[in-house]
């Protein structure tokens, strides 16, 4: 069960600035489970390989495109970063969010892909808390049991966007703050920016 969290929390957090895309307008006006139904949908539908055509690429980045336009990035952002975020300017926060972003695409996306693909997916019944909806998932593998992730979703606009996931009690939110925390109580910004553009260097091969 502990494998299974590991690699379920590392699709979905690992390392957006990004105007949501008219096909996803259209389906940020229904509710929000819908909403996590099409960001998973999206997700499940991008193909990893080391070789990939030129078609491959480009439908990858329209589902990632998708994906990346359900999630309140600004928000995340700011959330991930904590007391930190005061202290950095304009520039320094977009750099961050586009960084974010990209390691969305390049890492999280695809691993996220991989996990959900032979996966069943259990809906349970939204709850609503003040301006936010949770929409709990159960996820059910073969040989390790279920595991439980819940998203937490706020309406900007006429869209639901994802602001937290939530694995078996652990906010991703909280985990990448803690992260981000330990690297900035030691070190200036660039020395983060430095760690997460390797990171992405890595994942683009």
């Amino acid at each position: 069960m502990r494998n299974l969290q590991s690699i379920a929390f590392n699709a979905l957090v690992v390392l957006l600035f990004i105007t949501p895309l008219s096909s996803w307008a259209e389906s940020g006006k229904r509710n929000p489970e819908k909403a996590v139904k099409i960001l998973l949908k999206e997700i499940k539908q991008i193909v990893e390989g080391e070789k990939l055509l030129e078609d491959q690429k480009a439908e990858n980045k329209k589902h990632s495109d998708t994906a990346l336009g359900i999630l309140k990035i600004p928000e995340i952002s700011q959330k991930v970063l904590g007391k930190y975020w005061r202290k950095y300017n304009s520039k320094q926060r977009n750099q961050f969010q586009k960084l974010l972003g990209d390691l969305f695409v390049y890492v999280a996306f695809p691993s996220s892909a991989k996990f959900f693909s032979d996966l069943d997916l259990i809906y349970g019944k939204s709850k609503r808390k003040k301006d936010t909806v949770l929409v709990p998932l159960t996820v059910i593998h073969k040989k390790e049991g279920e595991v439980d992730i819940d998203f937490l979703l706020k309406q900007s606009s006429k869209n639901w966007l994802v602001v937290d996931v939530i694995l078996d009690g652990i906010s991703m939110r909280n985990n990448l703050r803690s992260q981000f925390y330990k690297i900035l109580k030691k070190n200036e910004f660039k020395e983060l920016v430095r760690r997460m553009e390797k990171k992405l260097k890595e994942a683009q091969g």
